[in-house]
């Protein structure tokens, strides 16, 4: 029996090791939201968790053991799915020299779940709430019973194109004892454990380069298939999903904005960088060399806390401290400005401590492009 505890717990490795490679980029301002998924949309299930008996008389003469479920299922809509399950549990003896308990079920299952294909910006869209049941047929040894089995869960997508599902699950299984059978109770059992779902994922639309008709109005100056006009970085290549730029590690290039990915540090209370924020910053100088034509305002942002004065103070200071760091990196004075906004325009709650930290940054506003305007 250990080494059925042990293959469960490879196996719930596995799912996660399975789905680090499936992480995405950050969301692409090219990309629409999802398209709605099609009716017979597949998607395979894997459940694999630990099992306890419930009642009497497996709840004597077994301990926990372990379970390994498998679901193949096609989209009825947007909420329901069906198709056949298998799974197999094992339970370990309570009583030395004896067999493990086993069970192999077979049959149909149900699922209602919150769709997979909702829009970015709904409130907890990467969250979907699932329940379903299954119709079984248990072996048990020699002996064919009758079971079903009713399941809850939440799942949440790794990527952006939303193929891997991960989540904890909880199932409450009943395999039915036939009239002649020896104690006439049923088999109770709960399982809980991590679910992987792998999917067709959704489509999303993304825009396209526009169509050259007449040169230079439709050049493409650094051979990126995406034309200058429609190019946020007509200079350097970078893929259509992100408006020609290069993708950074810590930023995004936004049309607006360069969005850091990670915070820029300072000393307490001061405008003294602290070197863990270098990295970003020398790749914020690294955008603004690939597009001669982005000109930034740096904004400085502070919490609530401490006198207006104060913060008014203190979030000029550090957007300065940030502009002499791009100068001293080489970009152009003529192409760089800071200002202060203090507690002004706050990104989160300054009610708790993270909201705070939240709003504590540093922005870089792109003010206009010099070369190449983008047109929507």
């Amino acid at each position: 029996m250990k080494k059925q505890l042990h293959l469960t717990a490879i196996a719930g490795a596995s799912l996660l090791c399975l789905a680090v490679p499936a992480q995405a980029a950050e969301f692409s301002a090219a990309a629409h939201d999802p398209d709605p998924l099609t009716p017979g949309s597949f998607s395979l299930h894997i459940e694999t968790g630990f099992t306890v008996p419930l009642t009497a008389p497996q709840s004597q003469n077994f301990n926990v053991g372990g379970s390994q479920t498998i679901k193949a299922l096609w989209s009825l809509n947007r909420y329901l799915s069906l198709g056949p399950a298998a799974s197999f549990t094992a339970l370990q003896s309570s009583q030395a020299q004896s067999e493990v308990g086993t069970a192999w079920t077979i049959g149909p299952t149900l699922r209602l779940q919150r769709p997979h294909d909702l829009a970015d910006d709904a409130p907890a869209f990467n969250l979907s709430p699932w329940v379903d049941v299954d119709a079984m047929y248990v072996r048990t040894g020699p002996l064919d019973r009758a079971g079903f089995a009713v399941g809850a869960g939440v799942a949440m997508p790794i990527g952006i194109n939303r193929t891997f599902w991960l989540g904890p699950f909880v199932r409450y299984s009943q395999i039915i004892q036939p009239d002649n059978a020896v104690d006439g109770y049923d088999a109770k059992l709960l399982t809980f454990g991590v679910s992987l779902e792998v999917g067709t994922g959704v489509h999303r639309a993304v825009d396209a380069p526009a169509v050259c008709l007449a040169p230079p109005v439709c050049s493409d100056r650094d051979g990126d298939s995406l034309l200058d006009a429609n190019d946020l970085c007509p200079d350097v290549k970078g893929p259509v999903s992100n408006f020609g730029c290069p993708e950074y590690k810590r930023l995004t290039v936004r049309q607006d904005k360069l969005e850091l990915k990670e915070k820029l540090f300072f000393a307490w209370d001061k405008a003294t960088l602290e070197a863990e924020s270098f990295p970003v910053l020398d790749e914020v100088v690294d955008a603004l060399n690939d597009n001669k034509g982005f000109r930034v305002q740096v904004e400085g942002h502070t919490s609530s806390e401490g006198t207006d004065e104060h913060n008014q103070t203190l979030s000029e200071q550090r957007a300065i401290a940030v502009l002499t760091y791009l100068q001293s990196h080489g970009i152009p004075q003529e192409r760089l400005s800071a200002t202060g906004k203090a507690s002004t325009m706050p990104a989160d709650t300054n009610t708790t401590e993270a909201g705070r930290e939240a709003n504590r940054r540093v922005e870089f506003v792109v003010q206009f492009n010099l070369i190449n305007p983008r047109s929507n």
